[in-house]
């Protein structure tokens, strides 16, 4: 147990020391890797932001019933009352015209241009919440409500999500091929970065050979050196998607104060950021492998 350890102490100490000797190319190699990693992860983040603002807000679909602009307050009250005696509905409350006008004059920030309207053009409303969430049952109580008479317009308030739902899943799918192209990406690095190291000491690796060092030996150092290299990458993509999140909240600090709401980009959690320095290790120690398993080939079928 102790030779194993000391063997896997040994190869980490001297692929630290490799790296120390050649500071530039490491530098070069990880900044590579971090950017072939950042821009499938901070687009990752882009889309999870999102998503997490779309269900934020689409978490209690509502329907807006509009009635008609020449219906009577009686009118009024006798959809009310059919709509509070449907089985389907949960809550209800009632928008008279002259509440949504006073609403839309103190958000709008067009006083007096409402002011100067002849008459108040928005019609009396019901916001209802459904029993059931579901996208399907609210299209389905739309549908009807539509159909009743005195009713003009009826607004699923959850449409715009579940389009954007749809959008998600495409850009989602657009981000994982990217990921997987730019994995190819960082094996490869990682393949001819291993290569030329391997030719540099191939005389010490056929020597080793011949003196019964196991192919399992030979591997190791350069399997420390991928997972290393990759790991290093891991973490400067980390950095890169977080120095460009904290520029775009910056701008967003400006628009959020135009739309007095509070707009800010998140970070990769923790989970996330553990599972891209895992994979950028993975993928540095299969790249590393894969270019030790092919000169050991080549020794042996000589």
């Amino acid at each position: 147990m102790k030779a194993w350890f000391w063997h896997h102490a040994d190869s980490f100490a001297a692929t630290l020391a490799r790296f120390a000797r050649a500071p530039v190319a490491t530098l070069f190699n990880c900044a590579v890797i971090g950017v072939a990693l950042a821009l499938p992860s901070g687009l990752y983040v882009g889309l999870a932001n999102v998503q997490g603002y779309a269900q934020a807000l689409a978490s209690d679909p509502r329907l807006s019933v509009f009635l008609a602009p020449d219906a009577e307050r009686s009118d009024a009250e006798k959809i009310g009352t059919r709509l509070g005696q449907h089985a389907a509905v949960q809550e209800l409350r009632y928008v008279p015209r002259e509440q949504a006008l006073k609403e839309l004059k103190a958000a709008s920030g067009l006083a007096d241009v409402v002011e100067s309207l002849p008459r108040n053009p928005l019609p009396d409303a019901f916001v209802v919440k459904a029993r059931d969430a579901s996208y399907q049952a609210l299209e389905t109580l739309r549908d009807e409500l539509r159909r009743w008479p005195g009713v003009s317009h009826v607004e699923l308030d959850a449409a715009w999500a579940r389009r954007l739902e749809a959008g998600l899943k495409l850009a989602r799918l657009a981000v994982w091929m990217l990921a997987t192209l730019f994995a190819f990406a960082l094996v490869a690095v990682t393949f001819n970065t291993i290569r030329l190291q391997i030719l540099t000491r191939r005389e010490e690796i056929e020597l080793a050979r011949l003196i019964g060092a196991t192919d399992a030996f030979i591997r190791r150092p350069f399997l420390y050196f991928g997972a290393l290299q990759g790991l290093a990458g891991g973490l400067a993509a980390w950095g890169i998607t977080w120095v460009g999140l904290q520029l775009v909240n910056g701008g967003l600090a400006e628009l959020s104060e135009l739309y007095a709401t509070r707009i800010e980009l998140t970070h990769l959690d923790a989970g996330d950021s553990a599972s891209l320095l895992l994979f950028s290790v993975g993928l540095g120690w299969f790249g590393a492998w894969l270019s030790v398993n092919q000169h050991l080939a080549r020794i042996d079928s000589r």
